[in-house]
């Protein structure tokens, strides 16, 4: 299904949680000196405008990342991220939102690659346009989901891969988790983050409960919900399940979750930083 546009969503609360979280995996993976490329299934336009019809038409942002902009004091675990959002603005108005694409953009070195994958006519042009002639990235036409065993491993031997479709379709639940699994046997050592909603609850934990009996280990949830689930109210909330994630990611969300569910809900949501898989003894061993 090619209706979904990102761009009535940027920047929403959705968004600030999952952007933060790619930064802090980002920063984590530039501790090495080798190079690594950054994989997105679902890349979009890149970028969006809050001033563009889509915006302006939901206004979800200013429920997100508007909440955040002229906080004086958020916490050091945004610090690139809002970086990043700061760069796309020029003055003191917030007017634009770098997505996935150009938030990652602005953080690699000149060593790395990004490797994007997008679908919708529109949105494949958009990003053509934001990244013509940039020869650290490449970008696909294609369904990002079908062709991402095709690109593991990656010739950097190091990665992080975004998959972050829409849902629009219930098949998607049950497509990531089987894309999941035969690209950690391809790339068993990457750094995966699966952005899912919740929007019904039962729908969402029968996803993660595939992917926790998948056999694939060191697997950590990070969620946020602004309000109370509830199958009739939309999105309540949002989350990401990551593969391997950078050691320090869980204590950085336990110190991020507190202050976003202060913003963003005053108090009023609910968030979770947990291993649904946690690695072995032996993995660990193996890894020190």
């Amino acid at each position: 299904m090619l209706s979904y546009r990102h761009g009535f969503h940027a920047g929403n609360f959705a968004d600030v949680l999952k952007h933060c979280l790619i930064s802090l995996v980002i920063t984590a993976l530039k501790q090495k000196d080798k190079p690594f490329v950054y994989i997105d299934t679902h890349a979009g336009a890149g970028k969006y405008s809050f001033k563009s019809e889509l915006a302006q038409r939901t206004g979800e942002y200013q429920q997100g990342i508007g909440r955040v902009w002229d906080n004086p004091q958020p916490p050091t675990e945004m610090k690139d991220y809002l970086a990043a959002i700061r760069a796309e603005n020029t003055g003191r108005q917030l007017v634009r939102y770098p997505g996935s694409p150009q938030l990652v953009r602005r953080l690699i070195r000149t060593q790395d690659r990004m490797q994007l994958s997008e679908l919708h006519s529109t949105d494949f042009e958009a990003l053509q346009q934001l990244f013509a002639q940039d020869k650290q990235v490449g970008i696909a036409r294609e369904n990002g989901l079908e062709m991402l065993e095709k690109k593991l491993p990656p010739i950097q031997k190091r990665g992080f891969i975004l998959i972050d479709p829409s849902y629009e379709m219930k098949a998607d639940y049950n497509q990531v988790v089987q894309t999941l699994k035969s690209a950690h046997k391809h790339f068993a050592t990457g750094i995966y983050g699966l952005w899912y909603p919740v929007i019904d609850r039962q729908i969402t934990e029968r996803m993660l409960l595939q992917l926790e009996t998948s056999g694939i280990p060191r697997q950590l949830r990070i969620e946020h919900c602004v309000t109370a689930d509830g199958a009739m109210r939309g999105m309540t909330g949002s989350g990401m399940l990551f593969i391997n994630p950078p050691w320090q990611l869980a204590s950085q969300a336990e110190n991020l979750l507190p202050w976003l569910n202060r913003i963003l809900t005053n108090n009023q949501g609910h968030w979770k930083v947990e291993w649904q898989v946690p690695e072995s003894v032996a993995e660990r061993t193996e890894r020190n």
